[in-house]
């Protein structure tokens, strides 16, 4: 039994607990598989101890009996509109974006930035494909660079979308990639990460850092695994997470990278057709070190 005292201690400790606890939004796709998406957006948060919230662009499925196959179902953008202005309200402290799926949406997104007074906001410039460096529609990548970019406080594509928004096509060198980051910078990013992770002829899961002054190379080691659905998502809300929590940009991109390293090393078989990462893998096993050199 709790004395008067402890009670009014107790509650004191968990008010302010609850007062510091930092709001997220995610305006992105919803996974129904669950390793991608909001729904990685969502463990993410979780795991950085930040209070997720969410507005839905899209809705992906998978279909079992047709190889897995992914059908996509955009929600009526007053419906995102609606779900936006509830999530607003609440005055959130950072914003990630994800699944952009029409140039409208881009937009919209692009207004929910501005109008939040967040400067706290992660762009992940999800293209989606089909074949090999097909973008299913071009016109997002300019709304991308008109709208988002120059909101980003960081933006965080992969070597393909570093491509599409520089204009330079799919870096394939650590020398392409600083071209790419410079050019993505000039186009309004505040900083660039471009995820080289296990794609690069490169001994170690290479990413690159670049805030307009400085590029700097994040290693880790490679990780031979095929069960990394969800990886670029769960970075990019967790550097979120770590914006929201007071991190430096260089600080929550480093700990993103420990967070996705330690995830997809204990990635995991969901079926036969699809393995995510484990999000939260790096406090039960721990994460690798993250070499940070300057080039």
């Amino acid at each position: 039994m709790y004395t008067h005292t402890q009670y009014i201690h107790e509650f004191y400790i968990r008010r302010d607990f609850f007062m510091a606890l930092k709001k997220t939004l995610t305006i992105a796709g919803s996974d129904t598989s669950g390793g991608a998406g909001i729904q990685a957006d969502l463990k993410a948060f979780q795991e950085h101890g930040t209070y997720g919230m969410t507005a839905l662009t899209v809705i992906v499925t998978m279909d079992p009996d047709n190889g897995w196959s992914h059908g996509v179902y955009a929600l009526p953008t007053d419906v995102l509109q609606a779900q936006i202005k509830t999530a607003l309200s609440t005055s959130v402290d950072a914003i990630k974006t994800g699944m952009l799926a029409s140039e409208e949406i881009i937009k919209i997104a692009s207004e929910a930035i501005q109008t939040s007074g967040t400067d706290k906001v992660g762009i992940d410039p999800v293209m989606v494909c089909k074949g090999e460096d097909e973008v299913l529609n071009p016109g997002n990548t300019t709304a991308m660079v008109k709208y988002l970019l120059p909101y980003a406080t960081v933006v965080t594509p992969n070597l393909f979308e570093a491509g599409q928004l520089a204009g330079t096509g799919t870096p394939k060198t650590i020398e392409e990639m600083k071209v790419a980051a410079s050019k993505i910078h000039e186009l309004g990013a505040k900083n660039v990460v471009i995820k080289g992770g296990k794609a690069l002829a490169t001994e170690n899961a290479v990413d690159l850092f670049y805030n307009g002054t400085e590029f700097k190379l994040l290693e880790t080691e490679k990780v031979a695994s095929t069960y990394n659905h969800g990886a670029g998502c769960t970075f990019a809300a967790s550097v979120c997470a770590n914006l929201a929590n007071g991190l430096s940009v260089e600080e929550a991109v480093i700990e993103a990278k420990q967070f996705v390293a330690a995830s997809i090393k204990h990635g995991w078989a969901l079926n036969e057709y699809v393995g995510p990462v484990m999000h939260g893998a790096k406090p039960r096993f721990g994460a690798p070190e993250v070499s940070v050199t300057t080039i």
